[in-house]
């Protein structure tokens, strides 16, 4: 049964803040400590400000040429360049569909190996997880300016960098998924006498294949959008058009790209939800946010 504060006088109100201090008020300690931090957030945002040199005339100035751009940007209009827009832009859904098909097909083994209930081995198993993280720590961004480098202008570039860094993701979200799949089924595969190849492939991969799935469907959609930007620094595709027309200042067919990348990766997000959605509902019989997918955190 509750106590009213009505009904509490005030050396028992003295007598609980004796007793729980934390209850009533923060200590002088965690006060400085508050203190010290909100002093050290605003330095550093000031710093930040200071150091971008961002004045209020230059984000004025810069609001009003934004304005005159963007007001350039329409009608959109393809020119006579509609075809080659269509092509580049096919260009581009096929760099994200190739990138994070080859990523897939290398991570699922990858997966296995840095999970805990599959390689128990620590010192095996440490370095493989740690290569997870310097090739997704990595931007694709990144990898496109070394591979362009390395096998020369074009989407191969582009493929071969969306690959690299959504091996590291795949194969980390595999692995974690692996490590977090029921122990019964995989005990049961083992109790009727199936062997380690056996116990994954009845034990562990059932279990975990529709998450597999559902990921990769959310990096392909992901990936349609980073192959647009790839194309600027010169991996091909419909990024390669846009930085193109960008800098010949032909603003009403910069518009037209920028709507058609627009409604390509809605349909694409569109299609790929649903298709998540009936993936992990088939597998699982659990709605999409139970099942793990990183598409539910990153939205």
């Amino acid at each position: 049964m509750g106590v009213s504060a009505a009904s509490i006088d005030s050396a028992q109100l003295a007598s609980l803040r004796d007793r729980f201090p934390r209850a009533f008020s923060r200590s002088p300690r965690e006060r400085a400590v508050l203190v010290a931090l909100l002093l050290g957030v605003l330095a550093f945002v000031t710093f930040c400000l200071w150091r971008f040199d961002a004045t209020p005339a230059r984000i004025i100035n810069g609001m009003d040429r934004f304005a005159k751009i963007a007001g350039a940007l329409f009608p959109p209009t393809p020119g006579d360049a509609f075809r080659d827009l269509l092509k580049a832009m096919l260009e581009s859904i096929g760099m994200a569909f190739l990138g994070t098909l080859i990523a897939a097909l290398i991570a699922v083994p990858l997966g296995f190996l840095g999970a805990r209930n599959v390689l128990p081995i620590h010192l095996i198993r440490f370095p493989i997880r740690r290569s997870f993280d310097f090739l997704r720590g990595v931007d694709a961004l990144v990898w496109a300016l070394v591979y362009v480098r390395a096998v020369g202008l074009g989407p191969l570039a582009g493929v071969l960098a969306i690959a690299t860094t959504d091996v590291g993701i795949f194969a980390k979200l595999f692995a974690e998924a692996i490590e977090n799949v029921e122990r019964r089924q995989v005990e049961g595969v083992r109790a009727a006498g199936g062997n380690a190849i056996q116990t994954v492939r009845f034990g562990i991969l059932p279990q975990v294949l529709p998450i597999m799935l559902s990921n990769v469907l959310y990096m392909f959609e992901s990936n349609t959008r980073s192959a647009t930007i790839l194309g600027i620094i010169g991996a091909g595709g419909i990024g390669f058009a846009l930085s193109d027309r960008i800098r010949a200042h032909r603003w009403d067919e910069v518009g037209f790209i920028i709507l058609m990348i627009v409604v390509v990766v809605a349909v694409i997000d569109f299609l790929s939800h649903i298709l998540r959605t009936k993936v992990i509902k088939a597998g699982t019989g659990r709605p999409l946010v139970e099942a793990g997918n990183p598409g539910s955190s990153r939205r």
